[in-house]
């Protein structure tokens, strides 16, 4: 995988591209001479790829690319690249699967061919390492033979490791020449298939307040559906555990602002849509759960003797070992009819949720105490009847009940505004107290049973660790009455 980052420039077609070789105090420009080449992109009948950022692309020499959507990186567009080795025609299985997210079940075509004549100058540092690189580019757009439309433009792009500073003033340099920085910075195959090509996704987040209820119910859903469409990728590739973690986030919240609204949605759909989240929740939450126990068990590596290492080492090579089967039944979910027909229903919730009839054009105001009434009720009973001695399994239900109330609190914060995130912080606050304790309920429960059955050494070392936890524990006990008296006080709530 590359990071491509590149600032796009067009320019006319008597534009001359200036010497860059004094751009940069200790840099030197070559050239490189000129590169002729035709990419096939491939796409949904609606473009959908290309109006979520993502391309998919077919080049003589090359093979085949993936380019995810741009992450925000200053003026630069910065897009992840795979590649994978394939002829061209079909294209292959795992970048497809790498953009099943945004495909969802919709077929691949060719979407548009794209003959290019390049020339590319490149940036040298003081050590003669490649820095950047200028590529002027004449494109034409091709319908078989015939070409139906051209255009020019400049690509300045960094190398994997290079400050993104020096770009800036190669940038004013063109733009002195007569250059003019595109904006905004659309892909080739993007200005070849516009205007359809540029237009927003299926489904977007919405940045207005929402006045009526049915509205407040979209901007909620959609939120969560982007949310767990962008972290597809991120959750097939592995690389990042940030990728699982966003997406059950996204799952939980879904099924939460479900439940929150149901008293406003059509029964049946509500419900079935809930079970679904319900069973991509648990296939994603039995890898996040494991990778919540590494980090904090790594953690404590330190807390450790230096003679427990090796043990350590065994503990942590069994919880990869079970990360490893979970994240395997994890992706083969994530490869059946079932998640993609989901993320369809989904898409469609979040743009025409079934929203009752006779509520959906109420102001969305006049709902907010229902919504939140209800929740609020259960956190505070489960909250007063807690004690210093209540089981683990008590306190866990009061986290459950302060997740709920903080994504209701969120669920409705675009339409109140800075109450409901100020109350939706506070319920945040307690709910991480009451996590940290049922985390540490948890890891405490898997040290027994790595300890039952095994070596007394394992056994030694799981119940030091073991002894950890149990402080962690004692002191989250200690802690989360706190959290809850500062969430408890009536000036927060604002329905």
């Amino acid at each position: 995988m590359n990071l491509e980052r590149e600032v796009k420039l067009t320019v006319g077609p008597l534009f001359h591209l200036p010497d860059l070789s004094e751009v940069l105090d200790g840099f030197s420009a070559e050239g490189e001479g000129v590169q002729r080449f035709v990419t096939s992109y491939y796409d949904t009948q609606d473009l959908r790829l290309a109006r979520w950022g993502c391309s998919l692309r077919y080049r003589t020499g090359e093979g085949w690319t993936v380019k995810l959507p741009a992450a925000g990186l200053s003026a630069t567009l910065a897009r992840e690249e795979h590649h994978f080795e394939a002829g061209p025609g079909r294209p292959p299985a795992p970048a497809i699967d790498l953009l099943r997210g945004y495909l969802r079940q919709e077929p691949l075509s060719l979407a548009v061919r794209l003959q290019t004549v390049r020339r590319t100058t490149r940036l040298l540092d003081a050590e003669a390492r490649p820095a950047a690189e200028v590529v002027d580019d004449e494109v034409s757009v091709l319908d078989g033979r015939r070409v139906v439309a051209r255009f020019r433009e400049l690509e300045a792009e960094l190398t994997q490791d290079a400050d993104e500073a020096i770009i800036d003033p190669v940038i004013k340099r063109l733009v002195a020449e007569g250059a003019q920085r595109a904006e905004p910075a659309l892909p080739k195959y993007v200005r070849a298939l516009m205007p359809l090509a540029a237009e927003p996704p299926e489904v977007e987040q919405h940045g207005k307040r929402p006045k009526t209820v049915e509205a407040m119910i979209r901007t909620a859903l959609s939120a969560s559906v982007v949310r767990l469409i962008r972290h597809d990728a991120a959750v097939r590739l592995g690389s990042d555990l940030e990728g699982v973690h966003q997406a059950r986030v996204a799952t939980r919240r879904l099924r939460s602002d479900l439940r929150t609204f149901r008293t406003l949605l059509e029964p049946t759909w509500d419900a079935q849509l809930r079970d679904e989240l319900r069973w991509l929740g648990d296939e994603l939450g039995a890898v996040r759960d494991l990778d919540v126990l590494g980090e904090r068990l790594r953690a404590h590596t330190s807390m450790l003797p230096d003679e427990d290492a090796v043990t350590m080492r065994k503990l942590l090579d069994r919880l990869r070992a079970q990360r490893d089967e979970a994240r395997a039944a994890m992706l083969s979910a994530l490869r059946e009819d079932r998640y993609a027909v989901l993320l369809d229903r989904l898409v469609a919730a979040a743009t025409a949720p079934a929203v009752l009839d006779d509520v959906a054009s109420t102001p969305a105001v006049d709902v907010i105490d229902s919504l939140l009434s209800g929740p609020w009720e259960h956190l505070q009973r489960a909250c007063e009847s807690l004690d210093p001695g209540s089981a683990d399994a008590d306190l866990h239900a009061a986290r459950i009940r302060a997740k709920r109330v903080r994504y209701a609190a969120e669920a409705v914060a675009p339409v109140v505004g800075k109450p409901a995130r100020r109350f939706a912080e506070r319920a945040g606050v307690l709910q991480d107290e009451l996590g940290e304790h049922q985390d540490s309920v948890v890891a405490a429960a898997w040290l027994r049973d790595q300890a039952a059955g095994t070596s007394a050494r394992v056994a030694f070392t799981a119940g030091e660790l073991g002894a950890i936890e149990a402080r962690l524990q004692r002191r989250a006990r200690r802690r989360w009455p706190d959290a809850w008296a500062a969430l408890d006080r009536k000036k927060l709530r604002f329905w």
